[in-house]
């Protein structure tokens, strides 16, 4: 498309229950603080079906979604000073906060009550076109193309930050092998640690895929591993896998929940929680988060492991997310017109 065309594309979210519309309109101007880029591509997460079904609360409708997205800035507003048109930027699930409250000012944006997220209360990525606030843009690696970078705004981030809540746990378990874990698996297997990986049960090409990228022991998650170990992240949004990996867990090792979003967490009997193990959420990411993360990144050599697929074609990139039909992460790219 080109840069002077008034117009783009964009698949947008109305109503639970409807699939995404294909629609055109025009080309939204960015603030003295935003930049206007042109997508390039962006990844599908889980939390985008969490958006349509209707699991998320409150979001601007009708909405773009999509937060994963690797963008060439096409227009940056009168105030912003760091990025320039023609740079390669990330935009991430953290879209904007206040700077100013009690969490913004200790350094956990990602708790801001203020905050508004990409592609859920901001129009995101499964366009041709986007706005974002110029603070919450990233520098992308030159090391890896646009489909290969997309996955890294959430999956990595969000991966990466749930990593690091386990300290030093040298015995981890993953369960839910998705985007996110294939690639903080990477990292984990770089750090020394020994990865546990816990798929959908009777799910041999998810197992596969976790051998292939190292894991010491896979199974599905009904099944306990061969030893206890020292931590656990669920991605998975599915609440009867806490207590499945509370047993999984050595006393004083601790379960990550990775996701936005998570069916009920069912009633459990107190032993699993005793022995000071500890649960923890992961909620969102912070700017801190992302320079971190895609300063790692070349450093331990991550492969993504992407499908790539129109951007109308998003509806069906949901449903292949959702039956599990997708070994790592699936991108759109927009069609040029």
């Amino acid at each position: 498309m080109a840069e002077t065309d008034p117009t783009m594309q964009a698949m947008i979210f109305e109503e639970c229950g409807k699939p995404l519309r294909l629609v055109e309109r025009d080309v939204p101007q960015p603030g003295k603080r935003q930049v206007l880029v042109q997508v390039l591509a962006c990844a599908v997460c889980r939390t985008d079906l969490h958006l349509i079904d209707g699991e998320l609360l409150d979001p601007k409708l009708p909405v773009i979604p999509g937060h994963e997205i690797v963008g060439r800035i096409l227009t940056v507003g009168e105030e912003v000073a760091n990025l320039r048109p023609n740079d390669r930027i990330g935009i991430a699930w953290l879209g904007y906060t206040c700077g100013l409250c009690e969490f913004c000012a200790s350094g956990r944006e990602n708790l801001c009550g203020s905050a508004l997220f990409t592609g859920y209360q901001i129009d995101g990525g499964y366009a041709t076109h986007a706005v974002a606030d110029a603070r919450y843009c990233f520098p992308l690696p030159g090391v890896y193309d646009n489909a290969d970078a997309a996955p890294m705004l959430c999956a990595g981030l969000i991966g990466h930050r749930s990593l690091r809540a386990t300290a030093d746990a040298k015995k981890l378990g993953i369960y839910g092998f998705g985007a996110a874990a294939h690639i903080i698996t990477q990292i984990a297997r770089h750090e020394g640690r020994s990865v546990y990986a816990f798929t959908r049960p009777g799910d041999e090409i998810a197992q596969e895929f976790a051998k292939s990228l190292g894991c010491v022991w896979v199974g599905g998650s009904n099944v306990p591993p061969p030893e206890q170990l020292d931590a656990a992240i669920i991605f998975a949004p599915i609440g009867t896998l806490l207590p499945a990996a509370l047993g999984a867990v050595k006393k004083g090792g601790c379960v990550i929940l990775g996701g936005i979003h998570m069916s009920d967490i069912p009633v459990m009997p107190y032993r699993l929680l005793w022995g000071e193990r500890k649960i923890q959420s992961i909620a969102n990411l912070t700017r801190q988060d992302a320079i971190e993360f895609l300063q790692i990144a070349p450093e331990v050599k991550i492969n993504t492991s992407v499908s790539v697929m129109p951007m109308s074609a998003a509806n069906e990139a949901l449903e292949r997310l959702r039956n599990g039909d997708v070994s790592g992460a699936i991108v759109l790219v927009p069609e040029l017109k």
